[in-house]
């Protein structure tokens, strides 16, 4: 059985001889830097994050910045990173640490776990990274590490688990060095500990990993039950006018909220009137899979369509980026501009 002691120095020399150190978001105690980059991390490949995080700090170098952005700008620059609830609360929560906390991010994890869109895991990051403080982090990669090495099974979404998890965490995480150690514990889960073909031989944690003695690599941890992914079906109504379409600001809250999108109708009701009908597809979220027919329409139905919120034209070279017309910018979700792009303005105009 591992030694708490042992196991954070085997972790720390790790960090120290192969952890990641030159990240965008690494060499910074700014705790609205390091915020924005966990936030972003959050079920995101740091890969994909990278450009993201340089864009949005270019055009928001200051949580004051954020907190004073429209709501547009913000999903504007979030655009085709997903999960756009994530936005939302990164909004939100600045507006909340300039309001309640003039302007100064909070230091404690759980002030910091009051903000929008932060849990128990990105608290104590932020806790650790920003300000030196002794926080225990529990993200995808650390809960993989951890359950191979000590043999958690079952499901990281069921309670008893998750307790385990936690207390497994918190054990380890050690006094001094956390920034290290928490940086350590993700890159291990991340590059050497990772969910298919991982890399034990480069582990510095293999010689005690209970999965690796008792051959359950493979099995551990424990797999989130099955379900049958339900399917909604959907037409999306482009209407074209002088080489403008209609596009619709959906509510604050649920899928997209926030984003701009074609007017929609569920597939339930009688099909539309329309001119043509492009290619359908399926667009697949975490927990259902939206099956979408776009419909070139001369009008939208008076009746039908579905969250109907604010309305407007847009120029679809404008839409498009191609031209420099200084228009706001819109947040629009990644399907809709691919449909966009598909179209062709020129042949389009009526």
């Amino acid at each position: 059985m591992w030694l708490a002691t042992d196991f954070q120095q085997k972790v720390i020399h790790y960090y120290r001889q192969h952890g990641r150190k030159h990240l965008p978001w690494q060499g910074t105690k700014d705790p609205y830097r390091i915020w924005l980059s966990e936030i972003m991390l959050q079920q995101t490949q740091v890969t994909t994050v990278i450009p993201y995080y340089e864009n949005f700090l270019q055009r928001f170098p200051t949580i004051i910045d954020l907190a004073e952005a429209t709501s547009d700008e913000v999903m504007h620059l979030w655009s085709g990173l997903g999960y756009y609830s994530r936005a939302r609360n990164l909004h939100q929560a600045a507006k909340m640490v300039v309001e309640e906390f003039n302007g100064h991010f909070p230091q404690n994890p759980a002030e910091i776990e009051t903000l929008p869109g932060v849990g128990r895991s990105t608290a104590g990051a932020i806790a650790a990274f920003a300000f030196d403080e002794p926080s225990a982090i529990l993200d995808g990669n650390v809960k993989r590490v951890l359950a191979r090495c000590y043999g958690i099974d079952g499901w990281a979404g069921k309670s008893s688990v998750l307790k385990a998890l936690w207390l497994r965490a918190e054990e380890n995480t050690p006094k001094k060095d956390t920034a290290q150690y928490n940086q350590a514990m993700m890159d291990l889960g991340a590059v050497v500990c990772t969910r298919t073909k991982p890399k034990c031989n480069q582990c510095p944690l293999s010689e005690q990993c209970y999965a690796l003695q008792h051959d359950q690599v493979a099995q551990l941890p424990g797999k989130k039950p099955k379900k049958t992914r339900p399917k909604r079906s959907v037409y999306w109504l482009i209407c074209l006018e002088n080489a403008q379409v209609i596009l619709h600001k959906r509510p604050p809250s649920g899928i997209w909220g926030g984003l701009w999108c074609f007017p929609e109708m569920e597939q339930s009701v009688e099909e539309p009137i329309h001119e043509q009908k492009l290619d359908s597809f399926i667009h697949k979220f975490s927990h259902y899979d939206l099956e979408v027919q776009p419909l070139l329409v001369k009008k939208l139905p008076n009746t039908g369509i579905m969250e109907p919120n604010e309305f407007n034209h847009f120029a679809l070279d404008f839409l498009l980026k191609k031209t420099q017309q200084k228009t706001a910018e819109i947040g629009l979700p990644t399907p809709v501009s691919k449909v966009l792009a598909s179209l062709d303005s020129q042949s389009l105009k009526t």
